[in-house]
């Protein structure tokens, strides 16, 4: 089906085995039941996009199958197909990575682990100690915006209710399945990258930008680590750190040991880790999936908040006014680029990354490490800005000198 795609001098199996075939698979959507907006029907799909790295360095869709099931009313749609049927299928594509970036990627992943953070470190972190001090500033007003998330967003006659195929009790499955599926290693940029083997497609700038933030913060984290606590032993003795990842553990990630993720920190090294992993996802990683999402959104087609027709089960038969039809009415295309804005604006007091103006470390090596750490960030801003001035689409959204300190939208 997709040879005619990749050119005469290869096929998928090569193609395969060279790594230039992803996959970009929906199924936390499968079972997922869908809302009904405005006293009618909406409609969701779980599909599966095959995707190509092609000669020109692009990631290009090669096959969609807009369910988890293959069957005779399950066509694979393919870009030799009519222009509507091909342009449907990834409009269905679009739609199903909304609803996944928002319930997963940008709340479960961001929103709700800060929260998380952020109780257990109030409940068992002295204000005195070193991790509080180096933690609480990317914690600040996580706690009031999840509130507000709960009642405006996803509460009762909230957006989702209001505008998305996932509100009136789709988001909580997505959330339980999702939840299912974190392990420590997707939460850590690094092993993140590697598991999903992206470590070697080009242009992809949230790998590039992100992975320069994450050694800066884990450098910094380093440092005040290794002036704290002189060795290991200080670690594993460390009853309040203890303490505190083990109530992550427990309430955040429900005591999940194939998550992976530590319920107890033995070295320094382990310790440093687990804080850059904290400060990168409450920081950079929800500027990532948060600041471009009205850029992106905000052209409705590139992400539907629902669909008001079923997936196509025939080819042949789409038309410029079935897709019209399939699309939001304009109720749910407000309410949703009128979030989606909201959420994209940081608030008017912002704190960027690495700038603490409630001055905690009161000892001079710490504060020259906060400097050093600011220095790097800056210097990383400076490339970036840079390399955008070169871009048809600048990517800004790891900016350090854009990047908010907390979860604070």
């Amino acid at each position: 089906m997709v040879a005619p795609f990749l050119g005469a001098c290869t096929n998928l199996e090569r193609e395969l085995q060279n790594g230039h075939i992803f996959l970009a698979d929906y199924e936390a959507l499968q079972g997922v039941p869908a809302n009904t907006i405005n006293g009618k029907q909406q409609y969701i799909a779980a599909p599966m996009c095959l995707l190509w790295k092609n000669p020109q360095d692009k990631l290009v869709p090669i096959a969609i199958q807009l369910s988890q099931t293959p069957g005779k009313n399950v066509p694979i749609f393919l870009p030799s197909d009519s222009e509507y049927d091909w342009l449907l299928a990834k409009i269905w594509v679009r739609s199903a990575d909304f609803q996944v970036h928002e319930a997963d990627a940008h709340l479960l992943r961001t929103h709700l682990l800060a929260e998380v953070f952020s109780i257990a470190t109030t409940r068992q972190l002295p204000m005195g100690h070193p991790v509080y001090k180096l933690i609480i500033p990317h914690l600040r007003y996580t706690l009031e915006i999840n509130t507000f998330a709960r009642t405006k967003l996803l509460g009762p006659g909230g957006f989702f209710d209001q505008a998305s195929v996932t509100g009136n009790g789709g988001v909580p499955v997505i959330l339980k399945k999702a939840m299912a599926e974190v392990t420590y290693s997707s939460l850590c940029l690094p092993d993140d990258i590697n598991g999903r083997a992206m470590e070697h497609v080009p242009n992809y700038l949230y790998r590039d930008d992100g992975m320069k933030i994450w050694e800066a913060v884990e450098s910094f984290v380093s440092n005040i680590i290794n002036y704290y606590y002189t060795s290991d032993v200080m670690v594993k003795e460390d009853p309040e750190l203890q303490a505190w990842v083990a109530e992550i553990f427990m309430e955040g990630f429900l005591n999940n040991k194939s998550s992976e993720v530590p319920s107890f920190l033995a070295t320094k090294d382990s310790v440093i880790k687990y804080l850059t992993m904290v400060i990168f996802r409450c920081s950079a990683q929800h500027a990532a999936v948060n600041t471009a999402q009205f850029d992106f959104y905000s052209w409705m087609p590139n992400g539907p908040t629902t669909m008001k027709s079923p997936p196509p089960s025939t080819k042949g038969v789409t038309t410029m006014e079935t897709i019209l039809e399939a699309l939001p009415d304009v109720s749910s295309t407000t309410g949703g680029i009128n979030s989606v804005w909201v959420l994209s604006n940081e608030p008017m007091d912002k704190r960027r990354l690495g700038y603490y103006p409630d001055e905690r470390f009161t000892e001079k090596t710490p504060q020259e490490f906060i400097k050093k750490f600011q220095y790097q960030l800056s210097e990383i801003s400076k490339c970036i800005q840079e390399r955008n001035k070169t871009m048809h689409l600048p990517y800004i959204y790891l900016d350090p000198s854009e990047i908010e300190n907390s979860v604070s939208i």
